[in-house]
């Protein structure tokens, strides 16, 4: 089922499957969010959790036993249920259930909120412990943005810009795995505040980048002034991605996690980036974005 709602400046639809945002159009009817073309990438803005990125061989172990879940976690492919709305706000909520024990062995309540602005719009997460034990968890945002953004222009005519310089050694992903390789390197910083955009940034999976002192990053065109800035406030990692074919979108990722790395073991609570969320207790994480 698909949800519709609206401001003064957006109109937003969200899919009941995995509470995607699946459209986001502005009063000349550019479609900000990518369409979900399955010749590049047939996602469009998938909510990750209770993980991010993928597992070694799929799988990982928790209390001792061996668990199944597939790139990003189950969330995407699950149905929410509407929670809350008003005119220009929706919450969408998944609840634990056996389906999702038999990937994931606790309880809990799982809020995506989506409200519109009159520059873009913001996505919070609310995780809450609705079990009796400690439970370990990431989560992430993967929002794909069409580009060009409704003017004439080419991809590379965009930059990614972040708030401040950074100096960053992204790590390689590996090919066919998905797994973090920080032993390898796919991309370098130095002091450096902008990264004119091509595809071929991507032809090795995504740009991971960690602990970035900026909290804003942009993909913008210099000579239009067009673009696209997410403020990731309080998500220790951002991945940037594009398909490895060309694809004429980016994603902007906040994480709290990552994929498993080369270098750690199979163990879910033990997962770089995991968060350890107490029984009863609620987290809150959110991104807000900002259309130029």
């Amino acid at each position: 089922m698909q949800y519709t709602f609206s401001n003064d400046r957006f109109t937003a639809v969200v899919d009941s499957l995995g509470a995607q945002l699946v459209s986001l159009k502005d009063p000349t009817g550019f479609e900000h969010i990518w369409v979900g073309d399955p010749a590049y990438w047939a996602g469009q803005a998938p909510v990750l959790f209770p993980m991010v990125g993928a597992l070694r061989q799929g799988r990982t172990q928790i209390d001792g036993r061996w668990y199944e879940m597939g790139q990003h976690g189950f969330a995407r492919r699950r149905e929410f249920t509407c929670t809350a709305s008003s005119t220009d706000s929706l919450t969408m909520t998944l609840t634990a259930d056996e389906a999702t024990r038999a990937m994931y062995p606790f309880d809990f309540r799982f809020s995506v909120t989506y409200t519109l602005s009159a520059e873009g719009y913001e996505t919070r997460f609310t995780v809450e412990n609705t079990g009796g034990r400690p439970m370990p968890f990431a989560v992430g945002g993967h929002p794909g943005f069409n580009i060009p953004m409704g003017e004439e222009a080419a991809f590379e005519d965009y930059t990614i810009v972040f708030e401040h310089p950074e100096t960053q050694r992204c790590p390689a992903i590996v090919l066919g795995q998905g797994l973090i390789d920080p032993s390898a390197c796919a991309f370098t910083l130095a002091d450096q505040q902008e990264i004119p955009l091509r595809h071929d940034l991507f032809y090795r999976d995504a740009l991971v980048f960690e602990n970035l002192r900026s909290n804003k990053v942009a993909v913008l065109n210099r000579k239009t002034g067009r673009g696209v800035e997410m403020d990731f406030t309080g998500f220790p990692l951002l991945g940037i991605w594009s398909a490895q074919n060309d694809g004429p979108y980016v994603c902007l990722e906040p994480w709290t996690g990552c994929a498993t790395r080369t270098d750690e073991g199979d163990e879910f609570a033990r997962k770089k980036g995991m968060t350890l969320l107490a029984p009863g207790e609620i987290f809150q994480r959110g991104f807000t974005v900002r259309f130029l």
